[in-house]
């Protein structure tokens, strides 16, 4: 069922579609946004803790002169190593987390993901206090759990989230992850002004747990398993959805065609061209604002959220969008994808590029803030796409393109610590121009790759034809019967 014929049906719930509470699957959709929001409030909160780790301060001795020291005498290609080491454990569970989430449920994986990476954050100003080391392999760790989380959002989307609002409740709930980014940038710049930076590290860890707790309490894996769910909205899902409880446990992926569709690697490399764009700023903004542009801690991590602001905007509107242009049968699939991925990644980088180019505060801080606004719109097409190839193997889909995406993560930090070893102008102007050109090549392949269709090789395809056989072995078996 597409989403034209989906929306041609009612869920049975009185109420508009914004007061979220009265319908079962927006609760979801709500805690999942809160989610993300924690998963991105434990990813980024290292990125404004460290400048404060590792900046000079005025230290005053007892024979009364004033000297400089560092809590931690990190080199930048240290800094580099300490930011990307997420990225190491992160990569190893993308395709193990949509494997796991059709086992034991898309909702339990992604609460134990987000609940097992709080419990190491509170852990990380003790370990950090060892040695670089224990920062490092508990970093790791983090990035473990919290892999499993994007791949497991595609598993209970495709039992929640009908064809018709597949785009908006995918982008809403993602939309936290900006949320989160706007939250902890600036409210972790406060925390280290006020009372050091162990208090990020404590402060975003237990916020996180308390979600978990709330997580598990109110949210069930499917419809079917939800005793406060209507039996309207339940048959609504359902009957959208096509799909019977506990088809997805036993799913056959087709593995080898997955791993050389080129629909597949078209937004396995989108994914990983957002992804270094994102991660060259997310982790290196709050320096770059500090050390090239002059602005202090506290105010940089107020500037630093800005384009995450604009980006959770533009990833919610661009979501009602992309579903009313294909509702309304103005674009296919395949060209809502393309349109919103390869427009997103043309602004972002000519942005980068001007931005480099000027290397002033004010027009910089406007490029990099529409650079990586725009990154909300790309979202809605390469990252929706697994539910378009193979609605099944989303989960999956999701973990072999995001796990492509986090080997940017784990480079391009270290890549940017090696360029800006002196914090001068030049070297960001350099490293802006790579993310640039990255996005160029990415725009490229996409544009000639991508597709929004469902895919010969996917689950529900085999079974379409598998039923077409059965039918038409039917009606040949009833013809001859009748002779």
């Amino acid at each position: 069922m597409d989403a034209t014929e989906c929306s041609k049906l009612s869920d049975g719930v009185k109420g508009a579609l914004w007061m979220f509470w009265k319908r079962r699957r927006y609760v979801v959709v709500f805690m999942a946004f809160l989610g993300f929001a924690n998963v991105y409030t434990l990813r980024v909160n290292l990125s404004v803790a460290i400048v404060a780790m590792t900046e000079l301060r005025d230290v005053v001795y007892e024979n009364g002169t004033i000297g400089h020291a560092q809590t931690f005498a990190w080199s930048s290609s240290m800094q580099g190593y300490v930011l990307s080491s997420f990225f190491y454990g992160y990569v190893f569970t993308q395709v193990l987390g949509g494997y796991l989430s059709n086992k034991f449920g898309g909702t339990n994986v992604f609460g134990i993901g987000i609940g097992g990476t709080a419990i190491l954050t509170l852990l990380t100003p003790v370990l950090t206090s060892v040695g670089v080391g224990w920062l490092i392999a508990i970093r790791v760790l983090e990035g473990f759990f919290e892999g499993v989380t994007f791949p497991c959002s595609h598993a209970f989307w495709s039992r929640w989230a009908p064809p018709s609002e597949r785009s908006r409740m995918a982008s809403i709930a993602s939309t936290g992850a900006f949320a989160g980014t706007v939250v902890v940038l600036p409210i972790s710049g406060v925390l280290v002004s006020a009372w050091g930076w162990t208090s990020v590290f404590y402060f975003f860890g237990a916020v996180a747990c308390i979600w978990y707790v709330a997580w598990i309490i109110i949210v069930r894996r499917s419809p079917e398993d939800d005793r406060y769910i209507s039996e309207q909205e339940k048959n609504f899902i359902i009957q959208t959805l096509k799909r019977t409880e506990g088809d997805s446990e036993n799913t056959q992926h087709p593995w080898r065609e997955m791993l050389t569709s080129k629909a597949v690697i078209s937004m396995s490399i989108a994914s990983f061209t957002e992804d270094w764009g994102y991660y060259t700023l997310l982790t290196g903004l709050p320096t770059f604002l500090k050390s090239v542009l002059g602005f202090d801690l506290q105010k940089s991590g107020f500037i630093s959220a800005l384009p995450y602001l604009v980006m959770g905007i533009l990833l919610s509107y661009a979501g009602y969008v992309a579903d009313w242009l294909q509702i309304r049968g103005y674009l296919t699939t395949t060209q809502v994808r393309k349109y919103f991925t390869c427009g997103g990644f043309t602004v972002q980088l000519i942005c980068m590029m001007v931005g480099a180019w000027i290397l002033s505060p004010t027009p910089t801080i406007i490029c990099i803030t529409i650079a990586v606004g725009f990154g909300g719109v790309a979202w809605n097409g390469y990252l929706v796409n697994p539910l378009d190839l193979s609605p099944k193997s989303a989960g999956v889909l999701m973990g072999i393109s995001n796990g492509f995406a986090t080997i940017a993560g784990v480079i391009s930090p270290i890549v940017s610590g090696y360029i800006t070893t002196n914090n001068s102008e030049n070297e960001w102007r350099l490293v802006f121009y790579i993310t640039a050109g990255i996005y160029v090549i990415g725009t490229l392949i996409y544009w000639v790759w991508g597709s929004g269709e469902l895919q010969p090789w996917s689950v529900e395809a085999r079974e379409q034809r598998i039923m077409q056989k059965d039918s038409i072995t039917s009606n040949t078996e009833h013809s001859n019967k009748s002779i």
